[in-house]
């Protein structure tokens, strides 16, 4: 599945498409980014209720293929303006992390 492929799911919705056509291997869910920064992998789909820069560090450093924030949680203009640059694809839903990683894992079927 893409990244664009997944904000075409009803309920999630782009932010910032960089590269659309990113492939999404597999899914990373987590909160505590030095442990994201050791865990994730590349091309993994990261589930996340954080928003703050650091995020996008964090997602460019693990080469992730996109960030997907979960419950609602948005980007601040600033924070989206940042993610634009670094070339970092993220979407939003107010879905749980268990609800995404379910439809992820079905799509991956």
């Amino acid at each position: 599945m893409t990244v664009r492929q997944l904000t075409e799911i009803q309920g999630f919705s782009p932010v910032v498409l960089a590269d659309p056509e990113r492939e999404i291997k597999n899914v990373y869910i987590g909160d505590l980014l030095s442990w994201v920064m050791g865990k994730a992998q590349q091309d993994d789909a990261w589930i996340t209720i954080m928003s703050n820069v650091n995020v996008l560090a964090v997602a460019t450093l693990a080469d992730t293929a996109c960030v997907i924030l979960a419950e609602g949680v948005l980007l601040d203009a600033d924070v989206k303006l940042t993610a634009e640059q670094k070339g970092v694809n993220v979407i939003s839903t107010d879905k749980s992390a268990y609800e995404i990683a379910k439809i992820l894992a079905k799509a991956n079927e």
